[in-house]
């Protein structure tokens, strides 16, 4: 396919059949009959319509959309005039004096959150057409900004597939006339396009007469605005399972490979999954076996306080935790990192709060190592100087003389909250575990390799140093940064573990241990959980909902679903790590 560039498969429109093991395409069952499949089933909706606001997200390729839609409505005897939201855009070069202060001019990986609106890219709306006039169709990102008397059709596309179609070239950032390299793209999405764009369409939710899922170029599938609030709110009430996606990195691993054969093997490795890195995930809808996956943003926007409960006034529609996984058996060690301290990121990024994490080890081998914190005999001034030379003279260092180094075993559990210099060593599969943000990472060694493309990675050498606290070293990392287990409760068969995260962390983790079933209440906290050891389990929820879960998947219980029950349906006990808000860290 030349309109996108990877070699993982598009979501099926249809599903064949539910695995017994880990689930790339897990879904969400509406009731029957609700989405529709084709752009005849698009155009039926719309052919009896004077006008119509076909709003979408960055990412859609609305030529080829318009031009498929076109003869689908023509095939009925409806000759529909189109007119592009792209000529009501202001030039470009005012478009990039608006965006210029926030991407961080020559830095190739940040800029500073957006604070403009999608408003701010158009220089006049279209008028609506006069009554009597043929089928009109507005068309494109904003449409809906026109606020005709008129049906809104919004066309969404998951984000995972808008890099992969910014890496083939085949789509350009908001405003922009030609794509640019997918790094600088990403840029942009990150700090501007997907800023506007989410405020945009958080605004349109009650106003959508339908969704279109349009990441399938030939395929889109469709659900009516009300089915989909329905859906939302039945979510939001009972449990979501993110679309988990997976990406090769330079230092990747063969667990994943290996663990989940569905995806393709003819990648070098795969790094990350990301489980639960909602502002990149999607959820799938599925009815009659039909596969219509949207942004998990939507979730928020419907009803961010079922989703998060007393946490609500603190994150707002930002979903707070993150799942993901970090592979690197028989790979290679991560970069020697760190991440911003809140004031940093908020002055530095315009990031309401931090990019503090944990390592849960999932799997490892008997040699895996995390690093963490510094020696106790630690010479800033002279890590520095390593470093630097390191860089000018392309020489190795000997990291251990300057990092501490823990060994690593299943189901622990690392701290590391921002200022603490980390990494994971070879032989891990790193469950981590931590606040949303997920690219402000300052790396200041990467073992001299280069990237997938044959380039160096980025180091942050000035950045890192302005956040790195040394005093995180020495016997003070295995008191305070590796976590004590503690069981909190128990009954027959059962126990509550606490994994106790760090005070500058604003999520707790429990272990929850069973060897049937265990239930479990809310307590008007959103729950984040991953099935670390057994089987498969089946989640109940106050509500009715089932759903079965495999080893390795993460699923998240919203806060007003109130209780539910994990049920074990293997012969062996099962451990279910569960991360929530601390009541603490909202209080």
């Amino acid at each position: 396919m030349t309109w996108r560039k990877t070699s993982q498969a598009l979501l099926p429109v249809k599903r064949a059949a539910v695995p017994d093991h880990y689930d790339i395409a897990p879904a969400f069952a509406l009731d029957d009959g609700l989405i529709q499949h084709g752009f005849d089933a698009l155009a039926r909706a719309l052919s009896d319509v004077a006008c119509v606001m076909l709003d979408g997200y960055g990412g859609v390729m609305w030529d080829d959309f318009r031009h498929q839609l076109d003869g689908a409505l023509h095939a009925l005897g409806c000759n529909p005039v189109w007119i592009d939201m792209r000529s009501y855009l202001r030039p470009e070069t005012e478009i990039e004096a608006l965006i210029k202060p926030f991407l961080g001019g020559d830095d190739p990986l940040f800029g500073t959150r957006f604070t403009g609106t999608l408003a701010d890219f158009y220089a006049n709306l279209p008028a609506r057409p006069a009554l009597g006039a043929p089928l009109t169709v507005l068309y494109g990102c904003g449409a809906a900004l026109a606020n005709w008397n008129a049906p809104l059709v919004y066309v969404d596309v998951p984000k995972n597939e808008i890099q992969f179609r910014s890496r083939a070239g085949s789509v350009t950032n908001l405003g922009a006339s030609a794509a640019f390299s997918p790094k600088v793209m990403y840029k942009r999405f990150y700090f501007v396009d997907w800023v506007a764009l989410n405020a945009h369409k958080a605004e349109l939710l009650p106003r959508l007469d339908w969704i279109v899922d349009a990441q399938r170029p030939e395929d889109p599938l469709l659900l009516s605005g009300a089915a989909f609030r329905t859906g939302l709110h039945d979510m939001t009430r009972s449990y979501c399972r993110p679309r988990p996606w997976f990406e090769p990195g330079p230092w990747g691993g063969q667990w994943i490979k290996q663990h989940i054969p569905e995806l393709p093997q003819d990648v070098p490795n795969y790094a990350w999954s990301f489980e639960a890195i909602v502002p990149e995930n999607g959820v799938i809808f599925e009815s009659d076996g039909y596969l219509l996956e949207v942004s998990f943003d939507w979730l928020m926007v419907c009803d961010a306080r079922a989703m998060l409960g007393r946490s609500v006034e603190r994150f707002g529609v930002e979903f707070p935790i993150r799942f993901d996984f970090l592979d690197t058996f028989d790979g290679g060690n991560l970069s020697v990192q760190v991440h911003p301290h809140p004031d940093y990121i908020r002055q530095h990024f315009g990031e309401t709060y931090t990019q503090d994490e944990t390592y849960y080890i999932l799997d490892c081998a008997p040699d895996a190592q995390v690093y963490l914190g510094f020696r106790a005999d630690i010479d800033p001034e002279a890590f520095r100087a390593a470093l630097e030379t390191s860089i000018s003279a392309a020489i190795p260092i000997a990291i251990e003389q300057y990092v501490n180094i823990e060994a690593a075993h299943k189901h622990d559990l690392f701290l590391i909250p921002a200022g603490t210099i980390h990494c994971s060593g070879v032989n891990n599969l790193v469950l981590e575990i931590s606040a949303t943000p997920y690219i402000f990472t300052f790396k200041m060694y990467d073992w001299m390799r280069l990237d997938l493309d044959g380039k160096p990675r980025p180091l942050n050498i000035e950045r890192a140093f302005a956040n790195l606290d040394f005093s995180r070293s020495g016997d003070r990392i295995r008191r305070e940064f590796c976590a004590h287990p503690q069981v909190i409760a128990s009954g027959a068969g059962w126990q509550v573990v606490h994994v106790p995260t760090h005070a500058d962390h604003f999520y707790d983790v429990h272990r929850l241990e069973f060897d049937h079933a265990v239930t479990v209440t809310t307590d008007d906290s959103c729950h984040v959980l991953s099935l670390v050891e057994g089987s498969a389990i089946t989640l109940e929820t106050a509500n009715g909902r089932r759903q079965r879960f495999a080893y390795a998947e993460t699923f998240i219980v919203p806060a007003a679903a109130g209780s539910y029950r994990l049920i074990n349906e293997g012969s062996a006990p099962v451990k279910v790590v569960k991360a929530f808000i601390k009541p603490e860290a909202v209080s």
